[in-house]
């Protein structure tokens, strides 16, 4: 996980990823349960666990010149020892191919174990 310059990384700090993916294509098409399935089943076996929120999916919303444009997403989060963000970046544009989209917001924060 990257640091602030001079300031090393606590030992109770974890990244925490966030993943947004849509429930549905472009086209207004759901993408199957197993689609979200096998993301799940790919973090919990990387990183041991995952918490996945599906069943109230979030509304995002953007500008796309003057339309709005919303999606319906759920959010996967997996919290790590460190942060490899060469492999979030190769998943992030897998899952971009898989879900048929210009872009999937994937964010890693720093989190503090309590």
């Amino acid at each position: 996980m990257a640091t602030t310059p001079g300031r090393p990384r606590r030992r109770d700090e974890l990244a925490l990823v966030q993943l947004f993916l849509p429930l549905q294509d472009n086209d207004g098409v759901a993408f199957p349960a197993s689609a979200f399935e096998r993301v799940h089943a790919e973090l919990r076996e990387r990183f041991g666990g995952v918490t996945a929120f599906l069943h109230s999916p979030a509304v995002g919303a953007w500008k796309d010149g003057d339309e709005t444009v919303r999606d319906r997403v759920v959010l996967y989060e997996v919290m790590a020892e460190r942060l490899e963000a060469s492999w979030w970046t190769a998943y992030r544009e897998d899952l971009e191919r898989r879900f048929r989209q210009d872009s999937v917001v994937v964010r890693a924060l720093t989190a503090r174990r309590l």
